[in-house]
């Protein structure tokens, strides 16, 4: 051979396979396969090309999005009649499924993952007349519904157990069923067994309205269960509803996440793990608030662990709030450490912090293995946490632009943040508003896409949107206190500042204002205004009045509202606020 001339089919079948192998099956398909080559259609038909089909697309904004009409096109017409007896696995935006399964049939299909899901899609394809009920009800086994990020709630919630009921009835053979998203909401409030009820299903992930219907799953109607990955909105629980409370010798895998106000963790999540004495893997993220003692590693050990003999890994990251007059003892971080270390638990992150007449305590494994944090203010182990893509910072000390350098580092992955802050960074106060010179290095969020400043001093909005101090190409989603936002732009006029703003779709402030011609040129990809015709002027949507009322008081209400509020009513209110996800 010619080493010279030699070409892609020059090469003999293994290596053209290895090479193949390294590109996404999707382009190798649509590229190769049925171009008037047999050798290529032989190679690309096997089923490490056409087991799983992938039809959908992440942009950097992180919108799910089908593939091109082209690629589509080519798919459906020449290349899934083709392979479809190969085909065991399919991910699909839920505007395209119908096209797609209609190309074919798909004897062997046994995985669907379905992105963009909203509650519209359960009559025409989750009921008896769906044009997909043999494979829907006989084949699938896995089952993985995404709902979309920016659906609205209210008019998603059109069931009153989301669609769960519809899918454990209709899937005759489902054996893994996960939905995620704030819309899939759970609610079973004392309904009989014969709901949600499943002899086949053995994992599940869920979404549920409360404790109660944590436990409603447990109490016998999924008997097959083995592995729970469930999140609780709300831990209050009604006694007044029964539940079988027998042990669960069945389940090996679980996972919870929640948000536990005063005695929660104590009279509610102890006693549930305490049922699981055969469990094999174990992770929970959960925010103790208003608790009267920390979470340390001998209570973890004797109220935990001693009860679960065959554990074999445990990923935790448990966070108390509490009052300082509730503390007997004062520890440090490293006393709190220390504790894990008796117990042979070396790899153990702590961070520890007193705030006025509050202290919060972080613990949690190493790695850190979840994708949510809060909480977190200047004081961090310089750590890299690899999985966050949200974080929530507070403290009312100030966030100088070194420490925003510092969180750059430590959380890579970043996606969504939150910051509560009404210091000043001090110095660096006068300098934005008399000129724009680089004072610092720039700090790079290249994955962030929603930022919150909506509770903070306006010296963030500077730090944020200025882009001699801060990088963020990919921002799409901005809640922030219109006034500051004003100011910081020069009345959206300023040149510094605009960079960062001209990507936001979605814009979050507290009040509704008639916008300026500035204004819309500042934010040409802003989604949320509406033209009024006889003025030839904007008007903004998405109004937040409860924080306009709150930032009157500035400094001692945030801080007792946000982090120190007795009222579990009011903490869930404040969290939701400042979600991404609503």
């Amino acid at each position: 051979m010619n080493q010279l001339n030699a070409g892609l089919l020059d090469l003999p079948n293994e290596i053209l396979f290895i090479i193949l192998k390294k590109l996404d099956n999707m382009y190798v398909l649509y590229s190769l396969f049925d171009v008037g080559n047999q050798r290529l259609d032989m190679i690309v038909q096997e089923k490490t090309f056409t087991k799983t089909l992938n039809f959908v697309v992440t942009t950097s904004f992180d919108d799910i999005l089908s593939i091109s009409d082209s690629m589509l096109n080519r798919f459906c017409i020449n290349i899934l009649p083709k392979i479809n007896l190969n085909v065991k696995s399919l991910i699909l935006e839920s505007g395209s499924m119908e096209r797609i399964l209609l190309a074919a049939d798909y004897p062997n299909l046994v995985e669907l993952k379905l992105f963009n899901f909203n509650d519209k899609v359960v009559v025409p394809y989750f009921t008896g007349k769906s044009p997909f009920r043999r494979i829907f009800q006989q084949q699938i086994t896995d089952l993985i519904l995404v709902y979309k990020s920016d659906i609205n709630i209210l008019l998603e919630r059109q069931y009153q157990n989301g669609v769960y009921e519809y899918i454990l009835k209709f899937f005759e053979s489902l054996k893994h069923l996960s939905i995620t998203g704030l819309p899939s909401l759970l609610s079973l409030n004392n309904l009989p067994l014969t709901i949600c009820y499943s002899s086949t299903l053995y994992k599940l992930s869920v979404f549920v309205n409360r404790f109660g219907d944590c436990l409603a799953l447990l109490d016998g109607r999924l008997k097959q269960l083995t592995m729970f990955i469930v999140i609780i909105e709300n831990t209050v629980y009604d006694s007044s509803v029964v539940c079988n409370m027998d042990d669960l010798p069945n389940l090996k895998c679980f996972s919870l996440t929640c948000r536990c106000f005063t005695d929660d963790y104590d009279t509610q999540v102890l006693p549930l793990l305490r049922r699981m004495s055969n469990l094999e893997e174990l992770a929970f993220n959960i925010i103790n608030q208003n608790r009267t003692t920390f979470v340390d590693g001998t209570q973890i050990n004797n109220e935990i662990l001693v009860h679960m003999p065959r554990l074999y890994k445990f990923d935790f990251n448990i966070n108390t709030e509490t009052k300082l007059h509730h503390l007997v003892h004062y520890l440090s971080s490293d006393d709190i450490q220390r504790t894990f270390t008796n117990i042979g638990y070396q790899h153990v992150g702590c961070i520890l912090y007193y705030i006025n007449s509050s202290a919060i305590c972080h613990v949690f494994s190493l790695p850190f293995m979840f994708h949510y944090l809060e909480n977190i203010g200047n004081t961090f182990p310089p750590i890299i946490f690899g999985h966050v893509t949200e974080l929530a910072l507070y403290d009312i000390v100030p966030f100088k632009h070194e420490f925003f350098i510092r969180i750059a580092r430590s959380f890579p992955l970043l996606k969504k943040l939150r910051i509560i802050n009404s210091k000043s960074q001090s110095q660096m106060s006068n300098n934005w508003n008399s000129k724009d010179n680089q004072l610092y290095s720039i700090v790079e969020y290249p994955y962030l896409i929603s930022l919150c400043i909506l509770v903070s001093h306006i010296d963030y909005v500077e730090q944020f949107l200025n882009e001699t101090k801060t990088h963020l190409p990919h921002l799409t989603k901005l809640r922030v206190d219109y006034d500051q936002l004003a100011v910081v732009t020069n009345n959206f006029t300023r040149d510094t500042t605009r960079v960062n703003c001209a990507k936001v779709k979605q814009l979050i402030i507290e009040k509704t204002l008639v916008h300026s011609k500035d204004f819309n040129v500042y934010f040409p990809l802003f989604t949320g205004a509406k033209r009024n015709e006889s003025s030839n002027q904007y008007q903004t949507i998405i109004i937040r009045p409860q924080y306009h009322e709150r930032k009157k008081n500035e400094e001692s209400e945030n801080e007792q509202a946000l982090k120190n509020n007795d009222s579990a009513d009011k903490n869930k209110i404040e969290i939701e606020e400042c979600d991404d996800d609503d």
